[in-house]
């Protein structure tokens, strides 16, 4: 996983409620043997209506998906959060996510941006203003900033460590072995 401080960029709009998982990635999509793979398959079923947000140009390479309440909801696959991660995706900014989903974001080095009403209804409206517009995350203030706004969430720390340093639970744990180590020593007789 690469680190995530700071990141500006555009935001792909797709404001849609109650998102399930098999909406992300349909069930057809979990046959492929790699992460890289499964990129494919994201929003595959809306993909194909003509301007779906994934699929317009001014959105390409877009490191913010918004989207509305309950994101991620529906089975616990993490094949969901591979394929956000597959094509591009670094944070999902939300009113509310599924607490599964957004477990499996942050393994997978995807910030779940939860936004209070407000703050989302704000970012909306200036989203809709100008959609191509930047927007700007600072992880370490916890800050999002969009135009003259500036959007405050809160972030457990260790997820925010992980995220910082750009390393699953595992990788944090492997980067500090020689302390477990030290420490296991004690216990040695």
């Amino acid at each position: 996983m690469s680190c995530l401080t700071i990141l500006q960029g555009t935001v792909c709009p797709l404001a849609s409620d109650d998102v399930d998982t098999d909406q992300i990635i349909p069930a057809r999509f979990l046959k492929a043997t790699t992460k890289e793979a499964i990129g494919e398959g994201l929003f595959a079923d809306w993909a194909q209506v003509p301007g779906f947000p994934t699929r317009d140009e001014r959105f390409s390479g877009a490191p913010f998906l918004f989207v509305g309440r309950n994101f991620g909801c529906g089975s616990s696959r993490e094949h969901a959060a591979w394929a956000l991660a597959q094509n591009g995706f670094r944070v999902v900014i939300a009113r509310s996510f599924a607490d599964i989903f957004r477990q499996n974001c942050l393994k997978n080095g995807i910030l779940p941006l939860p936004l209070s009403d407000g703050d989302h209804e704000s970012l909306h409206a200036f989203l809709l203003a100008d959609p191509i517009a930047q927007v700007c995350l600072d992880l370490p203030a916890a800050t999002l900033t969009f135009g003259s706004f500036e959007a405050k969430f809160a972030l457990e720390p260790f997820a925010k460590r992980c995220l910082v340093e750009g390393v699953d639970e595992l990788g944090y744990i492997l980067s500090r072995i020689a302390l477990v180590q030290a420490w296991e020593v004690q216990f040695e007789s």
